[in-house]
């Protein structure tokens, strides 16, 4: 009887990976071919149907919000459905299913043609739902150093999207332009294309960077304000107030005087904890190629460096280049008004940004030098950056402050500041933020 049992139960699991196969099997072909295939698609049907699970979860058609609406009860599955966990044997199949919902409806965009807004917006919709089935927050993978290249390629599929949308002609249209919500593909396509707008597209293009300018600050200054900050000056003698007071090494420093007969521990000293830190004003200098590989950069440094110079005590100035270097000092404390001024794409030479930027270095020993590019750039820019480095200014060499953290780095350069003890950051924004705090505060 038991050997009967066991064959069943090996045939089941036999039929489940089969099924699980076909899912799959059709879940690629879609992505890969643009024809259907009739016995995968047949068979997959025959499969959702047997779950119990609706036809329109094989629909790339039908967005995932629309199919939660429809079947509620569908959005609680979907909720961390690919983070790795125990989950329940025998729902491998279904799992399956709509496993391949998610990434259907996400990673096959119909290859060419025009995009329009509302497709944009769906498609936008979509990933967010498979966001929540990797267990993050919508729009998180974006700010999760933890998943680097899906963001990649995420941020990869949006950007073709914008460039197959007629954006000029959406922006002109109100109605069409509310559809939209900021992103960085859309805010480098905007930030390509606004000196040839005006009127109305100009207007609603200024919103939507002002919209996203918001949204990115509001997620850094958290980080910053998370971010544990400087190193305690320990040169600087502890003030001797009780805020201050260090209980544990106290009591620890005078168990000696402990008193069994009294049962009391006397003191024959306080001890205070260090809590001196810098108080002398820094000042951050950061230089971004804006060329146009590096949008991300630009956008997020822009911001970043409106949050450092809003702390006290901290003296911020930017600087922007490709063949030619502008200052936009003056506007640090506004990014969206730095973004409007910036002309992205073009060459790259560094050496004009370092020509602004070394006559600011007053006092090396309290200044940081934040240098943000691919440095694809003229080799002997290597020689100022070792000179201001030997100059006592703290260099920060930063190959990707993006999203999602995943950059191209030129090689070369990449072992030379290796070499001369500064290597380059290549990351998740976190890293740069994380630098900065302890040195500046």
């Amino acid at each position: 009887m038991s050997d009967i049992t066991d064959n069943e139960a090996d045939a089941g699991q036999s039929a489940d990976m089969t099924r699980r196969q076909v899912l799959y099997w059709r879940l690629l072909s879609r992505l890969f071919a643009p024809d259907e295939q009739p016995t995968l698609e047949t068979a997959s049907v025959a499969i959702v149907d047997d779950l119990g699970l609706p036809p329109a979860l094989l629909d790339p058609g039908v967005s995932v919000d629309t199919l939660v609406q429809r079947f509620p009860e569908l959005g609680v599955e979907l909720q961390d459905l690919m983070v790795e966990k125990e989950h329940e044997a025998g729902d491998e199949v279904r799992r399956a299913a709509l496993v391949s919902k998610l990434l259907l409806n996400v990673f096959s965009t119909g290859g060419g043609g025009n995009v329009t807004a509302s497709q944009l917006e769906r498609w936008k919709q979509d990933a967010a739902w498979f966001e929540k089935g990797m267990g993050c927050e919508p729009g998180g993978l974006r700010h999760s150093p933890g998943d680097e290249e899906v963001a990649a390629v995420l941020a990869g599929i949006e950007g073709d999207l914008v460039k197959r949308m007629h954006l000029r002609e959406v922006l002109a249209d109100p109605a069409l332009a509310r559809q939209l919500t900021p992103s960085m593909s859309l805010i480098e396509q905007l930030l390509h294309d606004k000196h040839n707008l005006s009127g109305v597209a100009l207007a609603n293009a200024k919103a939507l960077i002002r919209k996203f300018v918001d949204e990115v600050a509001e997620v850094l200054r958290t980080q910053v304000e998370k971010t544990s900050v400087g190193v305690i000056d320990r040169s600087v003698p502890p003030k001797r107030v009780f805020r201050n007071l260090d209980i544990e090494r106290t009591i620890w420093k005078n168990l000696t005087n402990w008193s069994p007969e009294d049962q009391r521990l006397y003191v024959d000293r306080l001890y205070y904890k260090q809590t001196a830190r810098r108080t002398t004003p820094a000042r951050l200098i950061v230089v971004v190629d804006q060329s146009g590989s590096m949008v991300d950069a630009m956008v997020n440094c822009t911001i970043l460096a409106s949050i450092f110079a809003g702390l006290p005590k901290v003296d911020v100035h930017l600087i922007a280049y490709d063949t030619r270097a502008l200052d936009l000092t003056p506007w640090v404390h506004d990014p969206f008004e730095v973004l409007l001024r910036t002309t992205l794409g073009g060459g790259t030479d560094g050496t004009a940004a370092m020509a602004l930027a070394r006559p600011k270095i007053s006092d090396p020993r309290n200044t940081v030098m934040v240098w943000i590019s691919d440095f694809y750039d003229n080799r002997s820019l290597i020689n100022d950056f070792e000179a201001v480095h030997r100059s006592g200014v703290k260099f920060i060499p930063v190959g990707s402050v993006n999203s999602s953290g995943y950059q191209s780095v030129d090689s070369w350069y990449r072992q030379k500041l290796k070499d001369l003890g500064t290597p380059v950051i290549s990351g998740h924004i976190r890293k740069l933020v994380f630098e900065l705090k302890n040195f500046l505060t």
